[in-house]
């Protein structure tokens, strides 16, 4: 029986050059009549960092400063979709239902990832990855090799070229 894809999770860093690996994850669901949810994973930051965050500013200010880059990611991703649309598809913003969903999400983002293709129940991750390869790689590993590792479901991996 031939894979049924129904939800693709679009997992982005948001750099300029990941419209080729959204490409593919538009194509998919036009193909497929899938759903897309586009997904940015925010990296945490260190307990060090924080401590020194909340010991310089005031209260309640680290958390507003937080809150509003979430929110101007939020507004940059509404703007790239609003683009892609009219460049890419030739259709006008409110007429563009590319994306059903889209999310920010903090953690680390391998786990990121990985909970919100379950939680989605995603039948396929379609991400970019660098292809470094080197000893940093090697001991660390990047997202995208950590998200392949431990997916259950199918991940297509884009490679990007850096501009």
């Amino acid at each position: 029986m031939l894979p049924n894809i129904r939800t693709i999770l679009y997992a982005t860093d948001l750099e300029a050059h990941a419209r080729p690996v959204f490409r593919y994850a538009v194509s998919l669901a036009e193909r497929y009549g899938a759903k897309i949810v586009l997904l940015h994973a925010l990296e945490p930051l260190n307990p060090t960092a924080v401590n020194l965050v909340n010991n310089v500013l005031p209260e309640g200010t680290a958390e507003s400063i937080r809150q509003h880059g979430i929110d101007q990611l939020r507004s940059t991703i509404e703007q790239r979709l609003r683009d892609f649309c009219k460049q890419e598809l030739g259709m006008e913003p409110q007429d563009c239902r590319v994306v059903e969903d889209s999310r920010v999400r903090e953690g680390f983002p391998a786990k990121v990832i990985l909970a919100q293709a379950a939680e989605t129940n995603a039948d396929i991750i379609v991400m970019g990855t660098h292809g470094r390869a080197g000893v940093g790689e090697l001991l660390l590993g990047s997202v995208a090799r950590k998200v392949m590792h431990h997916s259950t479901i199918p991940v297509l991996m884009i490679p990007l070229q850096n501009s």
